[in-house]
């Protein structure tokens, strides 16, 4: 039951005075006639806080953030998107999409540098002592594929590379294989803001050619399941392939701007850009063993139909104040739970010694924040670097209120957020 009022102990009257599990609260429940789905969501909004700030003048915060709402930022797909181990879910995809299914059995088991310690030697209780049973004891459910592939294993006399992929849930497969298509979109659109910027439409460019705003939904990959089928009562139709345009005419160049210009995730049902950007598409695929004209895979499932995707994304609202603070620990921004529990907002230290940018973002679906961050910052907003930042940071000498004994010269002096002077964009994808 919501907010752990059944199985964790709690009463009614602690759930609605109390923060919930892992400041999660779930509300505004009723019954429809339907169901959520993929590609439903209208949007995400945001708060971030990013601390430590180090910038040259004041001025500079507003005129990077005043660029990004006027501007936008390239749309890339965030590294979650990708996975945040050493061995990266387009990876993975790769190898189904050759049918290569060991080696993608072999990656999905395979250690990786920096896991929890019970995951790790489970690996190795399965890798170097064969020992099923003890791998599954140590290995948590929240791997779903790895516990899937071993639980095939424990209760089949045969090790069917194919049939182990099979039991992971379907969603789980698929997003492997989507990963890879963008992580090629990712590569591709890079080459196309390096070649001719981001500010204007150019020739061989592609835009929907209907009302914009009838494409506004998430850039899910269908799949041949997807295609014709039926929608469920109250779930959303289902997926049509939209009608594209090439913009080939200098009056296609003015009726069109930078943020209606599209590229494709590859797969069997989309066009392609054309001139050198359409055949670096067919490159990319093949260099990593795929036939570009052949997408079609001999299990349904992981056939490529693919999608389109804006190369720019302008957020729908967006504002931002900066803050000062010493201790690293106190809570600079207000959640909407604590908001509605009625508990205080955070008292702002008008003197702190350390600055804050607070961001209020709202973008649309299949966005992600992280790449509107990274393009203010111009860094790695991955989450490893991230931790190793927060862990050098200067102000995590304060912590707790406390005042360093010595000043180590020095230290911390690459932990701060710089805050990017100009307006050139990050493409390395």
């Amino acid at each position: 039951m919501a907010n752990g009022l059944k199985g964790r102990g709690r009463t009614e009257e602690q759930a609605l005075k109390e923060r919930g599990e892992r400041g999660i609260r779930i509300g505004h429940l009723e019954y429809k006639n339907g169901f959520l789905e993929l590609g439903m969501l209208s949007g995400n909004c945001f708060v971030i806080t990013l601390r430590n700030l180090r910038v040259d003048a004041p001025e500079t915060v507003n005129e990077v953030m005043q660029s990004i709402k006027t501007k936008g930022f390239i749309n890339y797909y965030g590294m979650q998107r990708f996975g945040t181990a050493s061995i990266p879910t387009h990876a993975i995809g790769l190898a189904i999409l050759k049918s290569d299914w060991a080696l993608a059995i072999s990656l999905l088991l395979r250690p990786r540098p920096g896991e929890h310690t019970e995951i790790e030697a489970g690996r190795r209780a399965f890798l170097e002592e064969g020992n099923l049973s003890r791998a599954l004891d140590l290995i948590p459910r929240r791997c779903v594929a790895e516990r899937c592939i071993l639980e095939y294993y424990q209760k089949s006399k045969g090790r069917n590379a194919l049939e182990a992929l099979s039991t992971i849930p379907r969603n789980l497969r698929l997003m492997y294989v989507h990963a890879y298509q963008s992580y090629v979109w990712n590569v591709v659109v890079s080459e196309r803001v390096r070649e001719h910027g981001c500010e204007k439409p150019v020739f061989d460019d592609l835009v929907y050619d209907n009302d914009p705003r009838e494409n506004t939904g998430m850039d899910v990959d269908a799949t041949p399941g997807d295609k014709g089928k039926k929608p469920q009562r109250g779930g959303k139709r289902p997926y049509v392939a939209p009608k594209i345009k090439v913009l080939s005419t200098e009056e296609d160049l003015k009726s069109y701007t930078i943020f209606d210009v599209i590229m494709p995730l590859p797969g069997r049902d989309v066009a392609y850009p054309g001139g050198q950007l359409g055949e670096r598409y067919k490159e990319f695929l093949r260099l990593d063993g795929l036939d570009p004209d052949n997408l079609i895979h001999a299990q349904k499932d992981y056939t490529l139909l693919g999608s389109y995707r804006k190369i720019m994304h302008l957020p729908a609202q967006l504002s931002w104040s900066t803050l000062r603070y010493t201790d690293p620990d106190i809570a600079l921004a207000q959640s909407d739970e604590d908001k509605i529990l009625g508990f205080d907002p955070p008292v702002v230290e008008e003197h702190g010694r350390f600055m804050a940018l607070q961001i209020q973002l709202q973008l649309g679906t299949a966005a992600y924040a992280t790449m509107a961050i990274r393009e203010i910052t111009k860094m790695d907003t991955s989450s490893q670097t991230q931790a190793v930042l927060t862990q050098r940071s200067e102000d995590q000498k304060f912590k707790g209120g406390n005042e360093p004994a010595v000043e180590v010269e020095g230290e911390g002096e690459d932990a701060e957020v710089p805050v990017a002077e100009d307006e050139d964009e990050m493409l390395d994808a």
